[in-house]
This record gives C-alpha cells, structure tokens and sequence, in this order.
C-alpha cells in the first residue's frame, strides 16, 4: 500500500477531531441539532486552517444516512464516499481554474437537478475569491434563492476581494490561525500514534515555522521525519528549517544594556560571517523584545512549556518598560528603512547604534559613566542608577556635592560578618554591585542581600520571589565579575530567603522617597497654590518627577 501523508491520513472526519476553530464548530453544531440550516456558507481564514475539512464535514453532516446531525456515523455509504472525495452529489470547484462565467453557468444550470444519492446536493466553491466579476454576477441569484436540495459552502483566503453582494447573501465563518500551543499538542498526539520518537523543542520549532497553519505544520513533520530518519529531533530540525542558534540575539540584548559598542559590532560581523539576514535579524529581534514585554506586563501567560520562558521571565526583569518599548520601535523601523539604507549590514548596525544612543542612562556602562563624571571634573565613582538628571541651567557639581548626592546608604551587614579581608570591600554591596562590569546578570546582583563574606568567599540570599533568577549562567557571570574585580577567585554561596534588604529594593525605596519629597514640595509651593487659589488650576497627577 502506498505511504499516505500525514496532512491526509490525520485530517479530521469530525467536528470532535477538528482542532483549534471551536467557535465555528459550535455555531455549525447547534444549527444542524436545531434544524436551522443556511443555503450558503462561506469560511474564511489563511490556508491550512481547515476550511475545506469544515466543508466536507458539513457536507457528511447534511447528507448522512442516519439523518441531519452534528455526528455523522462515518460508516455509512455516503460517509464513506465523502471520507473518499467520490460522493456523487458533493461537488468541489477550484474557482482559480474555472475563473470564466461558462464554467459558473454550467454549475447553476446542473444545480436545477434534483440530488442523485444524497439529501442535498453540496457545492464547495474553494479559493472563491479567484471567480471573475462576471462569474459572481452570474451566481448572485441563485446564490439567494437556491433550490431547497442545494448548499453552497464557499472558501476562501482572502475575503475583501469577494464583492459585499455575495458577502451579504452568505453565513460567514471567520477561521482563526491556530495556536502553537494546538499545533504542538496535536502533532505530540500524532506522533506517538504514529510510534515515531521526538523532541518536544523540534515540535515547537515545527509549529513556530507553521505560523498558524495546521496543514504546513504536518507538511513540515513529514520532512522532519524523513530528515531524521523515522525520528523527530531538534537538531535535526534545525538543520531542515534552516534555523539557526538565536542565541545572537541575546548576546546583542546584552550589548546594549552594558553600552558596549564594540561588543554590537563584533556581534554584527559575526553574522555576516553567517551569512544571518539582517531584515530577518531585525525581525526576531522586535519578535524577542514582544515575548519580553508580554513577560513583563502578564508573567502568568508565559507557556510553562516554553523552552526560554526563564530566560524571557529573567530579562522582563533587567529591562526598564519605556527601554524596551524604544528598542522595539527602533527595530520595527529599522527593518522598514534597512532598503534604503547603502547596504544591509549598514542599516542593522545603525539601528543598533541607534538603539545605543538613546538607551536611558540607567541601563548604561559605569565605566562610561565614570568617564563622563571625569569629564565634568567630578572625583567621585558615580553610580548610574543614582545619577540625577542635570538640566541645561545647572551649574556643573563639585566634588564634595556629587559625594553627597551620590553616596548609597550603607546596607545592614549581619554580625556575622566575619572580616574585611576581600581586597578593599568594606561589606557595602549595593557599591559592589555597581562597579562590577555586569550584563544581564546584574539584575541577580541587584536582587541579592549580603549575608556574610572573609576573605575567599562571599554568602548571599535571594528572596523567595527572584528565585528564579538564580539559574547558572548568572550565577556564573556574576561569579566570573566578581573574580575580575578582586583578581582572585571568590566562592558565591546562594541561598533563598534573608531580610529582603536588597539593593534593588533600597533603589525602590530611594525611588519612592524621592516622589514623595517632589510631589510635597509642589503641593507646598506658593505659586503652585496661588494657581490653585485663583485659577482652579488642578495637579495632574503622575506629572511630577524627581530631578
């Protein structure tokens, strides 16, 4: 017997076995249990999403031997022959090859004949759209008034050049992408029917490269399996799809938040090297930056299945929100510029240095802050997420005042501290943490609470709700950092709890006294009150900010 593809062998017979466009199956379900049938049907919806599954479900629905229902028996003759593409009185039309109006005058003059086996005679008139103006003109009144034995099931994928007139004359089904999480699940489902091992990463490539279509999806598992040799692994996989490590992205993510430029153009080169197409880089770029936001804004929609969703969870929390909503439009326009740009290496690295430029201050290098306060003849090591912001009137700081400004309040250090033999360390962490050279492994130095520390190692706790940010590659980094600093390997120990005395949250608490000072000093200000007095002026509220 010859080998039956998988997008024919698995398609649906049922509305129970259709996945993923439940809220076309219910409507259809309950039309056909309450006997209130449409003579035309039109379902709409990219290709591969089941439109002329659905179709020829409703066909076996209307013309089964047991009678009218939403659960065809699927054994009977009629079934049989629809199931088999050879039933009589269900007539499918590609509409791309039969665009003239003899072809759709042909089809309304036999549409007059009663059905020969069935109840009702189905036309599937696929990819619709396609007919010529004429051919639609041709069918407006039958498509109205049909004979009482016949059904129009209409399909197509794109809807807006059907005309309004046929749209009107028509129940119309829009038909939904389908899911990754459906895609994933179904082809898990199929493949241990099928006896064929596999790697759950592969199938999520598999239905990430689908975008939305269940059809290409099992097209693609078909290859994948002959790729691989009856196996369905990501490696594989991979190499089938040509999808490469994105692991650049991060390594370009990191760049920008440790200002390091020349990191970002090493980067770019490599890729080049690669031969990575840089409107696609652009692209998974702005599509990495909308997986970080969604993880920053609802966490708990976050696959549990996904393989980066710690990853994705633990930079939601290293980015500032307004800086990864700039680095998102940045790439977005970007890739729209990157054709005029004088070439596409060009255009990348200058929506990279792009990015670089306006990344606010606080995501900076304290190196090239330090740089800056010399610069500005300041002696002090400036912190950068304590900077204030200077306006154009401000005379420039002297030293004394930028050591006030700038000077961290000294954390609780437990008595257990055993010494201050580490290099220079006096136990103060919070300072640490800001002049080691960090990339996204800060935010798991910044979420730490100094617990003790000699001379060859240094304890720390993690609190209960950044657990997660104690993976190993942070851990590693923040380790590798730390050795640099005193030139001379420290042993990090790592344990959850402690008092929460972080230095995340001593910037939080800085934060908010700082708003609450600024909020009272305008509220206390005679002009603003005089304003309010007389005017009826109003504070508007979150407008006031620090300097």
């Amino acid at each position: 017997m010859s080998y039956q593809v998988l997008a024919r062998k698995w398609r649906p017979k049922s509305f129970e076995t259709l996945v993923g466009q439940d809220h076309v199956v219910r409507a259809l379900t309950n039309a056909l249990e309450q006997n209130r049938l449409h003579h035309a049907y039109l379902f709409t919806g990219t290709r591969g999403v089941g439109k002329t599954t659905l179709a020829r479900i409703l066909a076996k629905s209307l013309n089964c031997e047991t009678g009218v229902s939403a659960k065809p028996c699927g054994v009977c003759s009629t079934c049989s022959e629809i199931d088999k593409g050879r039933f009589v009185d269900l007539i499918e039309v590609d509409a791309a090859s039969n665009t003239q109006v003899d072809a759709m005058r042909d089809l309304l003059d036999n549409a007059q004949y009663a059905p020969t086996a069935g109840r009702y005679k189905v036309y599937i008139i696929d990819e619709v759209h396609m007919l010529s103006k004429s051919a639609f003109n041709a069918m407006l009144k039958t498509l109205e008034e049909p004979p009482t034995h016949v059904k129009f099931i209409l399909a197509t994928t794109d809807p807006q050049k059907v005309p309004v007139t046929v749209l009107s004359r028509c129940l119309q089904f829009n038909l939904r992408q389908m899911a990754g999480t459906s895609i994933t699940s179904h082809l898990q489902n199929i493949l241990t029917q099928e006896n064929i091992p596999f790697e759950p990463n592969a199938l999520h490539l598999i239905s990430r490269a689908a975008n939305g279509s269940m059809r290409d999806a099992l097209s693609l598992t078909d290859q994948a399996i002959a790729y691989g040799g009856q196996m369905v692994n990501e490696t594989e996989v991979r190499a089938m799809l040509g999808a490469i490590d994105q692991s650049y992205l991060y390594q370009l993510l990191e760049a920008l938040l440790t200002n390091n430029g020349s990191s970002l153009i090493n980067q770019a080169k490599v890729m080049e090297e690669r031969s990575i197409s840089f409107e696609a880089a652009l692209n998974d770029f702005a599509q990495l930056l909308h997986q970080i936001a969604v993880a920053q804004a609802v966490p708990d929609t976050v696959a549990d299945d996904l393989p980066e969703r710690e990853t994705l969870l633990s930079l939601a929390q290293s980015i500032q929100p307004e800086t990864l909503q700039l680095y998102y439009q940045i790439a977005l326009l970007g890739r729209r510029d990157i054709g005029l740009a004088p070439d596409e290496f060009a255009g990348f690295t200058m929506s990279l240095l792009r990015m670089l430029a306006f990344t606010p201050i606080e995501n900076g290098n304290p190196a090239t802050l330090r740089k800056q306060s010399d610069n500005h003849n300041t002696t002090t090591q400036t912190s950068p997420r304590s900077t204030p912001m200077a306006t154009p009137a401000s005379p420039p700081a002297t030293a004394d005042a930028a050591k006030k400004t700038n000077a961290h309040p000294q954390p609780n250090v437990p008595e257990q501290v055993v010494g201050h033999d580490t290099g220079n360390f006096d136990g103060n962490w919070r300072n640490l943490v800001d002049e080691l050279k960090l990339g996204l492994a800060r935010e798991l130095a910044k979420h730490c609470e100094l617990v003790s520390y000699d001379a060859h190692s240094i304890s720390l706790s993690v609190p209960e709700a950044q657990k997660h940010l104690l993976s190993p590659n942070y851990q590693e980094k923040l380790s590798t950092a730390i050795a640099q600093y005193f030139d001379k390997k420290i042993k990090l120990q790592f344990n959850i709890g402690g008092t929460g005395n972080t230095p995340a949250k001593q910037i939080m608490h800085e934060k908010a006294t700082a708003q609450a000072n600024a909020e009272q000093a305008i509220e206390q200000d005679q002009f603003v009150q005089t304003l309010i007095n007389d005017f009826g002026a109003t504070i508007i509220p979150n407008s006031i900010k620090p300097l």
